[in-house]
């Protein structure tokens, strides 16, 4: 474990397990870098070594007051790539961390980059707008940000007990551990942070990132994600990436790093052993 200093000055924490080709986590809102402990764990025990950082604003990071937008994020992880001179590293994106995946391979190129993954992820642009007319109304992200500033901590309780993991589904067993990890991760993230990250992963435009992959790259996506709906987010994403492969989870909620924790690591072997 360790930290990485940016530009500004903030602290950027990173976790960096085993050996061998560099395989770099980014997590998604409001988590940290916790939330990858199964599948980095699995990862560095078959000869990978796994870096998984704390999004500024987020877990053991920085609570900086500005640059809680997507250019800062993928600034960021370029910093923690350059610091730890990673070559030939895969990105791997879950969520937010998707969007933070392809706006590093937009602004920063693939030259230190083999492989991408996009995991449950918000590109190419969860917001509806003129242009993007299947994407999701801002009604719904005006929700979440309200929700954050009259209780947040209610709010994570909610997406943790409801839509995240699919526990709002009948016959869904959650376990009681995973819906109060998902809580406690939240809570650790800085409260302005947390709340300008919503607009951050629902109003980015990844469309021209996801134009510039010219690695291999895998998609996997739940068809029953409640919060970045498969036909906005994966589906989307792989029409748009050259080449790219997609894996659908049938029935998956959002929160597949825990729901099908086994499958995903098995995949993402995979895909690095290819």
């Amino acid at each position: 474990m360790g930290y990485v200093t940016t530009a500004d000055g903030a602290q950027i924490f990173y976790k960096d397990w085993g050996s061998g080709r560099p395989v770099v986590l980014s997590h998604g809102w409001p988590l940290n870098s916790d939330s990858w402990e199964a599948q980095a764990l699995f990862l560095a025990e078959h000869g990978y070594r796994v870096i998984a950082h704390d999004r500024r604003g987020h877990g053991r990071s920085t609570q900086t007051w500005h640059g809680n937008e997507m250019d800062t994020y993928a600034d960021d992880l370029a910093t923690l790539i350059e610091e730890l001179d990673l070559h030939d590293a895969t990105l791997v994106g879950f969520s937010t961390g998707g969007g933070e995946v392809a706006r590093y391979i937009g602004r920063h190129s693939t030259a230190r980059v083999a492989q991408a993954v996009l995991v449950s992820a918000v590109p190419p642009l969860m917001l509806r707008t003129p242009d993007n007319p299947g994407g999701v109304p801002i009604e719904v992200f005006d929700g979440i940000r309200a929700g954050s500033l009259a209780d947040r901590s209610q709010l994570y309780r909610d997406l943790a007990d409801g839509p995240f993991f699919g526990h709002n589904r009948p016959g869904a067993n959650v376990s009681q551990g995973i819906r109060d990890a998902f809580w406690l991760q939240s809570m650790q993230a800085g409260h302005r942070n947390a709340y300008e990250c919503i607009a951050a992963f629902s109003a980015t435009d990844f469309r021209d990132d996801l134009a510039a992959f010219d690695v291999p790259t895998l998609v996997i996506h739940g068809d029953d994600d409640q919060v970045v709906p498969f036909e906005v987010g994966g589906k989307a994403s792989a029409g748009l990436i050259k080449g790219a492969e997609l894996i659908v989870y049938p029935g998956a909620p959002h929160g597949i790093t825990d729901t099908h924790k086994t499958r995903l690591a098995t995949d993402l072997l995979t895909f690095l052993d290819a």
